[in-house]
């Protein structure tokens, strides 16, 4: 256990982004940014683990050294589009080491970089999402077709280190699987000691993934607005991830308007951004921050949804929290 600075403010551990895809940002930039854990929820599991194994520890100076030498998520191709493909622009790109952090541009020393957690390949049924997606990289989805595919894809995911299982169910781009198929997925995880993460995407999805077992959802429901029963039974079962910044117009309101029912029905909220779906900071992302509190959850509730690692493990990423000041977007990262 490492001590802890002394500082006027609050010390507090980096902040975990529930969902991400390391594949289609510069994971690297994770260094210098707020982040202490990220969840990648679909990906090549032999890439990922990678990652997971990676230096916890980099040099300021080389990360300040490489800026500006990988361009923008806007300057490359194959990024992962929003939900629908559609190929809309976001305003919002990567921001800069020195607009994320200034605070740590004055001296030069080592950063911690995010710890990473990760589901591995998309589940999903032979055609299913998001096979069909240009965006997904080779081995970051695994096409089931029966039980047996099945308990093979969940060993090789939970041997390859994943900390859950990612199960694709969206109607809207393809088949879902049958029940019996998620339940036993849903079982075979559980044998792990792994809860699954479903990708609810078209009408009923949502209810469907909590009722078959379904630990998460990734993207809080944005395809529909569900009912004050329905609500009440999410908030009872099922955790959400937030997603609410990749949305536009209806989808956005719909998911915000659910998000903000849930959170007062005492539904788990958990800040997520889908990051690598189009162009977001690999850091935390303001939009996101932005789109919770208009649903509704602030202050301690959006601490807690950040769910900050813990400030006082050797390899944590470390932030001061102003005195007074509880705005996760005002925290400035410690330096080893």
């Amino acid at each position: 256990m490492q001590s802890l600075p002394h500082a006027d403010g609050a010390i507090i551990g980096g902040f975990t982004d529930h969902h991400v895809h390391l594949q289609l940002v510069d994971h690297a930039s994770l260094a210098g940014s707020r982040l202490g854990r990220v969840i990648d929820l679909g990906g090549n599991p032999e890439v990922l683990t990678s990652y997971a194994g990676s230096p916890r520890f980099v040099s300021l100076r080389s990360l300040n050294d490489r800026e500006g030498t990988h361009g923008s998520l806007n300057d490359r191709e194959g990024t992962h589009g929003s939900l629908d493909d559609r190929d809309s622009v976001r305003e919002h790109t990567t921001r800069s080491l020195s607009e994320r952090a200034p605070a740590t541009q004055a001296t030069r020393g080592e950063l911690r970089r995010a710890s990473v957690e990760f589901a591995g390949a998309f589940l999903t049924p032979p055609g299913g999402y998001p096979s069909d997606r240009s965006w997904a990289p080779t081995g970051s989805f695994r096409e089931i077709a029966d039980e047996a595919d099945a308990a093979t894809a969940v060993a090789e995911m939970a041997d390859a280190g994943a900390t859950r299982i990612k199960v694709a169910s969206n109607s809207t781009a393809g088949p879902v699987f049958a029940d019996a198929v998620f339940r036993t997925i849903v079982e075979l995880a559980g044998a792990r000691g792994l809860p699954v993460v479903a990708h609810a995407e078209g009408p009923g999805q949502a209810q469907r993934a909590a009722r078959l077992g379904a630990a998460t959802l990734a993207h809080a429901p944005f395809t529909e607005r569900l009912t004050e029963e329905e609500i009440a039974e999410q908030a009872a079962s099922v955790s959400w991830i937030s997603t609410l910044a990749i949305h536009d117009d209806a989808d956005r309101a719909r998911a915000i308007d659910n998000v903000r029912r849930f959170h007062a029905a005492g539904g788990a909220v958990l800040y997520g951004t889908d990051m690598g779906n189009g162009p977001t900071p690999v850091d935390l992302n303001p939009r996101e921050i932005d789109a919770l509190r208009e649903a509704g959850v602030d202050g301690a509730a959006l601490l807690q949804a950040l769910h900050p690692v813990d400030p006082s493990d050797p390899a944590s990423v470390q932030l001061l929290l102003p005195e007074g000041d509880a705005d996760p977007l005002h925290a400035q990262i410690l330096e080893v």
